[in-house]
């Protein structure tokens, strides 16, 4: 009996320190994170997006994260500054993502600021990036005939629009196209200090 209450003692103990460790620790030091100089919220129709990008799984084979110099070639890559927590103050729940089956997205906003580009990516994303993987979302578009008033026509590469019909983009994907080109962290932020200057910084 007594080896079993000391079983069940250190159990809750490692429970409590990992606990620790991986919650309330975190939670301490990004609770009072405040925006990023230069960081905007989002728009309502940019948060309807946002809501896209989760419902259609794009968090699955995109990060959000791009990481510094001394971890990956992320920068030579062309995917920016590795992020700061200020960068996703507005961010709720965040879309880190763990897989880079296509290329990170938080800074595509700046890399490909075109509307028509974004459009034309999400219905056939092999006709700008050949060899792509990403599937196509044409349930995001119509084929018409006749393109309405304030409606927006894909301008799409030759060869990718329906014979004798023209490809029209359904609000749910001008809503996504916002979002991604709300993804732009190009902002400068103040680099960390090397810890012997942070703690001169200090005293």
């Amino acid at each position: 009996m007594e080896n079993e209450a000391k079983l069940f003692a250190g159990g809750m103990a490692m429970l409590g320190i990992a606990t620790s460790a991986l919650v309330v620790v975190p939670y301490m030091t990004a609770r009072d994170v405040k925006p990023a100089e230069g960081l905007k919220p989002y728009t309502s129709v940019e948060l309807r997006g946002r809501q896209h990008y989760i419902a259609n799984g794009c968090v699955y084979c995109h990060s959000q994260q791009p990481r510094a110099r001394s971890f990956a070639p992320d920068f030579e890559r062309g995917w920016g500054r590795a992020s700061v927590a200020g960068d996703y103050a507005y961010d709720s729940p965040l879309l880190l993502g763990s897989m880079r089956t296509g290329p990170d997205l938080l800074n595509i906003g700046a890399r490909q600021p075109s509307e028509q580009w974004h459009l034309g990516h999400l219905y056939q994303p092999r006709a700008y990036v050949p060899g792509s993987v990403m599937p196509s979302y044409r349930y995001l578009f119509e084929a018409r005939d006749e393109v309405g008033r304030g409606e927006v026509e894909v301008q799409l590469p030759p060869g990718y629009v329906p014979v004798g019909k023209r490809v029209v983009a359904r609000q749910e994907a001008l809503e996504l196209v916002a979002y991604l080109k709300s993804l732009n962290r190009t902002y400068p932020v103040l680099p960390a200090l090397p810890e012997g200057q942070a703690s001169a910084a200090t005293r």
